[in-house]
């Protein structure tokens, strides 16, 4: 003591070690061994009778082993020893409009895991692993029990209990096979294709040395067959197991089928159910037929599906502005199998400007909102340590035009109410303001007009951040011989900065024509691209004669049926719906007829979209009559998968050849392989010179069903590991995506490792490699 005052420290005994108190010793009460079917029952208590509050998880074990899960131990946590030290917090970034001190961001708080429905997805749930969770629950000297069935499942489960009162932790876990005297297993590939047939191995497993005489019987449900009888009864020999085959086929439809299977023997009885997607791997495809309906004329047209019966949709696209091919670009824009920052970016963009082109449905609304806030989610993945975004997953270096792109796509959405971390902005202005200052004019004429370009563009969207560069921007202007493109890009910037005169004087005088061209990198740029940028410009300077003017350019160009970059597509589309927003124009009014219905149809905003219900393959006529007061841009789109073995080889500007052999290399004929065969595709690409480098090449390799993908990232064979994978490779259920750069005159070959898993007739799809 001093001066008779007692003196505690704190901190110099670990408190937590020499208390028991701070020990709670939860206990579980449950049977040693489940039977999947059947109600579980678990018993929780605390060993001295204490208070606690718990939580329960029950997990299949094979789920915990892949990421060697451990059952958590929060006193270890909370009593750790730790070296002296400070440590500050606030809640700064959790409180509601603190992020951007806007209120609109009060609406996209939380909520999104509601915009997709558990019945959105058309995907089969094939793996359904048993996850259960309980709790928190307050116990007071007594137990509490819980009951629930176990699912249709075969393995083994780990029951976890975490527990904590008033500083006192403690946690228990028991582990129990699941498994009854009589199991049946069902297997199938992860995935199937229209007229294919496979084998189903049924395999029984019995502990009861009794039940030998079993019956199996079989139905399935959607596109899928059995192929001879339903029910076979067969005896399991001594050693307790037994497989015993069915034969399916598959109809020339695509979805979800389902396979029931039960087993019936003796006292007995028990089931197992499969879901599979049976999908067609071919690319899809789309036509449209579209005219100009006069003020009070009709049109008469047919519905006629493409594709096979459940891949084919329709759609009447009626607008009071040139048709911009909306249905066909957005679709392809979404359905695009890449994702890179550009493609991810693009597929977003349009989308938070759908509502002021067209009148959303309920659904769609949802899925705009849900789509653009997994984009917004998704872009996480690419943020790179200096703060801009790398060109795919995970890359060290940013991509520079990727990143503006990325930014200004959030700033966007932020401004329109989207959830966007504050830091992921912060980082993303710090690394745009350091690439700014430090821009100079790259001396090889070949980078001239990508790298003015690209710093026009990052000044713009710090300008449009509102923090603009004046003294970038100043000395981008002086520059000799700037190109057109970054002029009028760097004019938007002065307009976002509050210098529109200086915007005007920059622009006053320059064309908004572009020679035609196509870029495959650095900004992803073509002609139809950057009068998009004009265009988004002139609405800024509410220039809107000459702006309408460029939207009937662009309209023209998006309805032609030529091949355009998912960059191209999605500027083009944003910078049309900006110039729609910023206008008022009359009413649209039609009357239509499709399939005995007769609706009339009237909207304020330029366009509408009708989906038509097609029936198969059947042709169905529709008529639309223009009730509006001026002419109307009307359109009907019909979009399907083609059946198999309808595709056309063809070759252009590249050679691709593939080969299969054994693991020692030798040659192999795949239309004849014995099952559990484990082989290589070997896909050579070539580049004949004729055109320079390729960027950003991508090789598609869609898989036969019974075949599987070894995925040696995850293997120790050195050998194969050390092969050619590409700048990135995206390994799936079916199909691996490869992405590289290809040299003027160079080889690359990519190798796929596989193994022949299922017996059955399947369909080997084409390999196709084109420039993204």
């Amino acid at each position: 003591t001093i001066n008779d005052l007692p003196i505690r420290l704190y901190g110099i005994i670990p408190v937590g070690i020499e208390n028991p108190s701070t020990h709670l010793e939860p206990v579980i009460e449950m049977a040693n061994e489940l039977e999947p079917g059947q109600e579980v029952s678990i018993k929780i208590s605390e060993k001295s009778k204490r208070k606690m509050t718990f939580t329960v998880a029950m997990v299949d074990e094979g789920l915990l082993d892949i990421t060697k899960f451990k059952t958590p131990e929060p006193w270890k946590k909370f009593y750790a020893r730790e070296a002296l030290g400070v440590k500050t917090w606030d809640l700064y970034d959790d409180v509601m409009g603190a992020l951007g001190s806007r209120i609109e961001r009060l609406l996209a708080i939380g909520g999104d895991g509601e915009l997709k429905g558990k019945d959105d997805d058309p995907r089969a749930n094939r793996f359904k692993p048993v996850v259960k969770f309980f709790g928190p629950i307050t116990l007071d000297g007594g137990s509490e029990e819980i009951k629930f069935p176990m699912p249709q499942y075969i393995g083994s489960v780990k029951v976890m209990v975490v527990a904590g009162y008033e500083g006192a932790y403690g946690h228990t876990e028991k582990t129990a096979p699941v498994r009854k005297p009589l199991m049946v297993l069902a297997t199938l590939p992860r995935v199937l294709g229209s007229e294919e047939k496979v084998k189903l191995p049924i395999t029984l497993f019995t502990q009861d040395k009794k039940t030998r005489n079993v019956k199996i019987e079989i139905k399935t449900s959607g596109p899928l067959t059995l192929v001879g009888d339903a029910s076979k009864n067969v005896v399991i020999p001594p050693s307790g197991d037994l497989t015993v085959d069915f034969d399916l086929a598959v109809k020339a439809e695509t979805g979800i089928a389902k396979v029931s299977v039960k087993a019936t023997g003796g006292l007995y009885e028990s089931t197992d159910e499969i879901e599979i997607d049976i999908r067609n791997p071919n690319v899809a495809v789309s036509q449209s037929t579209d005219m100009y309906l006069e003020a009070g004329k009709t049109w008469n047209a047919s519905v006629v599906p493409v594709g096979i019966a459940g891949t084919n949709a329709s759609v009447l696209e009626v607008s009071s502005i040139p048709s911009i091919n909306l249905g066909t670009r957005l679709h392809y824009l979404m359905d695009y199998p890449h994702g890179c920052i550009e493609q991810t970016t693009s597929a977003a963009f349009p989308q938070l400007y759908l509502g002021v082109v067209k009148e959303l449905s309920e659904q769609e609304t949802a899925l705009t909102k849900f789509n653009i806030t997994k984009a917004i989610e998704r872009l996480k993945m690419f943020h790179a340590r200096d703060g801009g975004f790398g060109y795919w997953p995970g890359n060290e270096a940013s991509d520079e035009w990727g990143t503006t792109y990325a930014g200004h796509f959030l700033l966007e959405a932020a401004d329109k109410g989207y959830f966007v971390q504050d830091d992921m902005l912060k980082r993303w202005k710090k690394y745009q303001k350091n690439k700014a200052a430090e821009w100079r004019r790259i001396a090889n004429k070949y980078y001239y007009y990508d790298n003015e370009l690209i710093q026009a563009y990052r000044l713009y969207t710090l300008a449009l951040a509102g923090v603009p560069e004046l003294g970038a921007m100043n000395r981008l202007r002086e520059q000799d011989a700037l190109s057109v493109q970054s002029k009028w890009m760097l004019a938007a910037a002065y307009v976002k900065a509050g210098q529109p005169e200086a915007a005007k004087s920059l622009v006053g005088s320059l064309t908004t024509a572009i020679k035609p061209y196509q870029e495959m990198g650095y900004t992803y740029g073509s002609d139809v691209r950057d009068q998009a940028i004009i265009l988004e410009t002139l609405v800024l300077l509410n220039e809107k004669t000459k702006a309408f003017e460029l939207v009937k350019i662009l309209s023209s160009k998006l309805s032609n049926n030529y091949w355009m970059s998912t960059q191209t597509i999605a500027y083009t589309l944003k910078s049309i719906a900006q110039f729609v927003a910023s206008e008022k124009r009359g009413e649209l009014k039609y009357n239509y007829s499709y399939n005995g219905k007769e609706m009339n149809t009237v909207s304020n905003l330029p366009i509408s979209q009708i989906p038509l219900q097609v029936k198969g393959i059947q042709k169905l006529p529709v008529k639309i009559i223009n009730e509006s007061a001026g002419g109307l841009f009307v359109r009907v789109i019909n979009t399907g998968i083609p059946a198999q073995g309808q595709e056309i080889a063809e070759e252009r500007n590249l050679a691709v050849s593939v080969t299969y052999s054994s693991m020692k290399g030798e040659p192999i004929d795949v239309t004849n392989l014995q099952q559990g065969t484990e082989f290589m595709a070997n896909v050579t690409v070539k580049n004949p010179g004729l055109r320079g480098d390729y960027q950003n090449m991508a090789l598609a390799q869609v898989f036969p069903s019974g075949w599987e993908i070894n995925n040696v990232r995850l293997t120790n064979d050195e050998g194969l590991q050390k092969t050619d994978r590409g700048d990135y490779q995206d390994i799936r259920d079916d199909r691996v995506y490869t992405y590289f750069g290809l040299g003027n005159g160079s080889v690359r070959t990519f190798k796929v490792v596989l193994t022949a898993s299922y017996a059955g007739s399947f369909y080997l799809p084409g390999v196709s490699c084109e420039a993204m």
